[in-house]
């Protein structure tokens, strides 16, 4: 179980930080042009949600992976995993006001992921 959890938690990380710096290095104007319909959300939001956004996401992406790693502060890893489910609910709920019920199906495998890591590694921490 520890091999999966790592798998996940690493697939988590990357599918993470890659969205994180798409946000950071572009303005959300750019961003929502860039793969319509999967990014149009983003015209739907103000710059500072939408940089807020890119931050919480590069900030899940290491707190999912490095405490685990490090063996400092564990705890942190599973509370990440559960971010990472929150943001997908946030996001599956955008996706449902705008129509664009195609996009759920990455937010639900997302979301699914994050939920087997944070259970998984918060089974973990408590012992």
């Amino acid at each position: 179980m520890n091999v999966l959890l790592w798998i996940l938690q690493v697939l988590l990380a990357l599918a993470f930080v890659g969205a994180a710096v798409t946000k950071l290095k572009d303005d959300r104007l750019t961003y929502a042009a860039a793969r319509p319909p999967s990014t149009s959300y983003a015209e739907d939001l103000s710059d500072r949600t939408f940089k807020t956004i890119g931050v919480l996401e590069l900030l899940g992406a290491v707190g999912v992976v490095l405490p685990w790693a490090t063996g400092i502060a564990r705890w942190l890893t599973p509370l990440a995993a559960l971010g990472f489910v929150l943001l997908m609910v946030g996001a599956a709920v955008v996706h449902l006001r705008r129509g664009e019920r195609q996009l759920l199906v990455v937010n639900a495998t997302l979301l699914a992921v994050a939920l087997v890591v944070a259970i998984g590694r918060g089974v973990d921490a408590l012992g």
